[in-house]
């Protein structure tokens, strides 16, 4: 494969295309240019659900499309128009809700691409480890509800993804992290992963960054051997697997280093533009 080959970028937000501070810096969004240039696809790919992303931050960087919620839906972007989505129905999600709601944990709902979060999860989620501007932008962001499971049943809404973040519980651990951890496990009709700071993140079975960026691959009628992909935790291991290049970051975790085709410098030293640079042609 040569620098011109690469036709389309699938890059992970969090970690990855933003710094500690959560934003695109300008060395990033000057290369994602350059790439736009050459006619290259910028495709974000992020946990966040489609309308947690930070349209200010990335709306300079050209991106085309967003995978989202890990995969389980993919959206023109900026439009917002959802091109394909692969969902937990209400039957599968409640009882799992049920069971979680008796843990004290912070929970997201991801659903139609907006975040909901349960009103007595509020008191976990100040007590979260997060960095400020990640803890802001979960403790801010999410429309609050006083019975989240009676929201989706009476409207029989399907829920993207679940992401689950966990405090600290003086023993080294984190709280009830351990038995939600055991209990999604054992559930064959969800996939779960970590997508940092020690969070679970689940989703339908057979969902994947992995599997999105292979669906709208195939609709942009792009070879899986031109595609690129970037990130840094568990939940980018499916789509540097299934990329053309699969490209950690050097502040990965070291399975998600071991598992890519290389490694580039860290999120706070514009690995994403030293990325495009080294496998682009810019």
């Amino acid at each position: 494969m040569t620098r011109s080959d690469i036709k389309l970028v699938a890059l992970d937000l969090d970690g990855t295309l933003f710094n500690n501070e959560s934003r695109v810096s300008a060395g990033n969004q000057s290369a994602l240019q350059a790439a736009a240039r050459r006619g290259i696809c910028a495709v974000i790919s992020t946990g966040r659900p489609f309308y947690g992303i930070p349209f200010e931050q990335v709306k300079d960087c050209g991106f085309q499309y967003a995978i989202t919620a890990n995969g389980s839906a993919v959206y023109e972007f900026p439009s917002g128009k959802c091109l394909y989505e692969n969902c937990m129905e209400p039957e599968l999600i409640l009882p799992i809700l049920s069971f979680l709601l008796t843990k004290d944990i912070h929970m997201d709902v991801f659903i139609d691409g907006r975040p909901y979060s349960p009103l007595s999860c509020l008191a976990a989620g100040q007590k979260l480890p997060l960095p400020p501007s990640l803890k802001k932008y979960v403790l801010e962001t999410r429309t609050r509800l006083e019975d989240l499971p009676g929201f989706i049943a009476q409207n029989h809404l399907n829920v993207q993804k679940m992401t689950l973040n966990f405090y600290p519980d003086g023993n080294g651990g984190f709280t009830d992290r351990d038995e939600v951890r055991d209990y999604l496990l054992s559930n064959p009709d969800v996939v779960s992963v970590s997508g940092g700071y020690h969070n679970l993140e689940f989703t339908k079975a057979g969902v994947s960054k992995g599997i999105a960026l292979s669906w709208l691959a195939k609709h942009l009628n792009i070879p899986m051997e031109c595609t690129m992909a970037v990130g840094d935790t568990e939940n980018d291991l499916a789509i540097l697997e299934a990329a053309g290049i699969g490209v950690a970051m050097g502040n990965a975790l070291p399975d998600v280093k071991a598992a890519a085709d290389d490694v580039t410098l860290t999120n706070e030293q514009d690995g994403v533009a030293a990325a495009l640079r080294k496998y682009c042609g810019i």
